[in-house]
């Protein structure tokens, strides 16, 4: 009779990684680290549990898109109240808000629940090419174009 291996707290091993988003493209930049988020990477694998790694994604203010999603797609939020829906283009989001756009994309592919929340706090983003997580030693994570 065979048995499903369940990883143990002691076994998983959590690395961080660091990601240069100079010239990538959001979509597949967006999925390789959500991927690593998720711990996919991994064999020790298992969907109802946080087995993956940190990321660090550096220069989020010179991601690129392709087609027209630069002037076409749009974030909207809605507060709840009468008259409360919010929209911002991209191009408007990425000249104000590098950061947040990589973010976003991330999570959206991340499970929406209570474990989705704590795969996303391993993500660490910024506009340009200093970070302050010098301490946690990352390892360069390569994305193909």
């Amino acid at each position: 009779m065979k048995k499903t291996y369940t990883p143990k707290t002691e076994d998983i091993k959590r690395k961080w990684y660091i990601v240069d988003a100079k010239g990538q493209i959001l979509g597949r930049l967006a999925a390789k680290v959500a991927s690593v988020l998720r711990g996919k990477h991994k064999a020790i694998f298992t969907p109802h549990l946080d087995t993956g790694d940190g990321v660090i994604v550096i220069n989020a203010s010179q991601i690129k898109v392709t087609g027209r999603k630069l002037r076409q797609k749009v974030y909207r939020r809605y507060s709840g109240y009468p008259g409360g829906q919010r929209e911002v283009k991209l191009e408007d989001m990425l000249a104000k808000k590098p950061a947040t756009v990589i973010r976003l994309a991330v999570e959206r592919m991340l499970p929406i629940n209570p474990l989705g929340r704590d795969m996303i706090k391993k993500l660490r983003v910024f506009s340009d090419d200093k970070h302050d997580l010098t301490g946690v030693k990352p390892q360069v994570l390569e994305v193909k174009k």
